[in-house]
């Protein structure tokens, strides 16, 4: 800096502090320092498309410690703070001193000094795509954690710890429908009663204690000859400039099965249209050789997927609104009809309990779009039919494993 440079390529800042009583040094290396005039402005680049305290507030901080390490060392404020995003635009982020930035350094040596790990819940999204799944989830189910009970959020685990209650067991000696109505957990600032989903957790609660399953009525599946299993994959808005789905995936299965049938978004400007066109083609051509089968998928991803679409683009023939007047969601279904002892009725928690095993060993919702992303950003053809490849047989067996769900779900009708 004192030569003047324009640019400098991560650098690195340090300053001495005091946080909660302790003499510390703080670290940290910007990726790009940019003169103008006499003051540098702070820049980094990040693969992330939405540069916001919600989506990313860890980026938001990130910038503003560079920005207070800067100041200690300059005495002085940078020029600007700025992130260069995944979509290539320069976000300003406004400089608040470090305030927020130091105050959450605080809470982080906080729970470095604490004699015992504190306890923090866990949860099937929360924990799901997390990289210390395997250090946290295995202790829960050592030790029964009541956060595992299908219907205990966070807030209410936590009000459970409070008063001594660990376990599913505990929860269900402890509790009636009534008295767990009535129980306050954290809500915003204040708390709430937990309410009517208190009949609910209390069966869940019974179904993990005994490991058995809690028939509460016949599954309400319409009966038909075939059924086509119906499965989207998509980016989020904040890996694309839109939200968009990028593998259509239909396949039917019953009397007279078909073979797997996608329709995949193009490469090009036009290749959301496309995929779009693509699925209409294919689910006219189910319902001209089937007739008014029903559209089977887990979650109501597809249904609001679906309606997005036929907003974006023109439903060419009322096919889209025909789909979607003959979805039938198979999640709620088994959820109103039984209680599983299991943590969450992702289909993927689902489908193996019910005894469905894949062929991959890697798969999942975010390894799909991280295969998508690398399809779309190699300019090797091969590569990338290789890469759509793994995405199509992924999407293949997630229709397989709806199917064997929904087979599982028509036995309890029988039973």
């Amino acid at each position: 800096m004192k030569k003047g440079s324009s640019k400098i390529y991560q650098s690195a800042l340090k300053a001495n502090t005091e946080l909660n009583v302790n003499r510390c040094e703080v670290l940290g290396e910007p990726d790009f320092l940019l003169k103008e005039t006499d003051q540098y402005v702070i820049r980094d680049s990040k693969i992330s498309r939405r540069i916001t305290g919600k989506d990313h507030p860890e980026i938001l901080s990130q910038l503003q410690i560079y920005g207070w390490l800067y100041e200690q060392t300059f005495s002085k404020p940078p020029a600007r703070l700025e992130v260069h995003s995944g979509t290539g635009e320069i976000v300003p982020i406004p400089y608040d001193g470090g305030v927020d930035a130091l105050t959450l350094l605080r809470e982080i040596l906080t729970l470095k000094q604490l004699g015992s790990e504190p306890y923090s819940p866990v949860g099937w999204t929360k924990c799901g795509n997390c990289g210390f799944h395997n250090r946290c989830w295995p202790k829960a189910e050592t030790n029964r954690d009541v956060a595992l009970v299908n219907g205990v959020d966070q807030g209410l685990a936590i009000a459970l710890k409070r008063e001594n209650i660990n376990t599913a067991d505990q929860l269900v000696s402890r509790f009636d429908e009534t008295t767990l109505a009535e129980f306050q957990r954290p809500w915003g600032k204040g708390s709430q009663p937990v309410g009517k989903r208190a009949v609910s957790i209390l069966r869940m609660a019974r179904s993990m204690a005994t490991k058995k399953e809690l028939v509460i009525q016949s599954p309400d599946v319409p009966k038909h000859p075939n059924y086509a299993m119906f499965d989207l994959e998509g980016l989020p808005p904040q890996l694309d400039e839109l939200e968009k789905i990028y593998l259509w995936g239909l396949q039917v299965f019953g009397d007279q099965p078909s073979s797997y049938r996608a329709a995949t978004a193009g490469f090009g400007v036009d290749g959301d249209c496309q995929g779009w066109e693509s699925f209409l083609t294919e689910a006219n051509s189910i319902f001209r050789e089937y007739g008014d089968l029903r559209f089977v998928h887990w979650h109501h991803y597809e249904r609001t997927r679906l309606e997005m679409y036929m907003e974006r683009f023109r439903d060419r023939d009322g096919i889209a609104a025909r789909v979607h007047h003959n979805l039938l969601d198979l999640l709620p279904v088994a959820q109103s009809s039984i209680a599983v002892p299991l943590p969450s009725y992702s289909l993927k928690v689902v489908e193996q309990y019910v005894g469905f095993k894949r062929t991959q060993d890697e798969y999942g919702g975010q390894w799909a779009m991280a295969k998508y992303i690398e399809a779309t950003e190699t300019k090797d053809e091969e590569q990338r039919r290789n890469v759509m490849d793994q995405i199509l047989l992924y999407n293949k067996e997630d229709l397989a494993a709806t199917w064997a769900v929904f087979q599982w779900l028509r036995s309890k009708c029988a039973a």
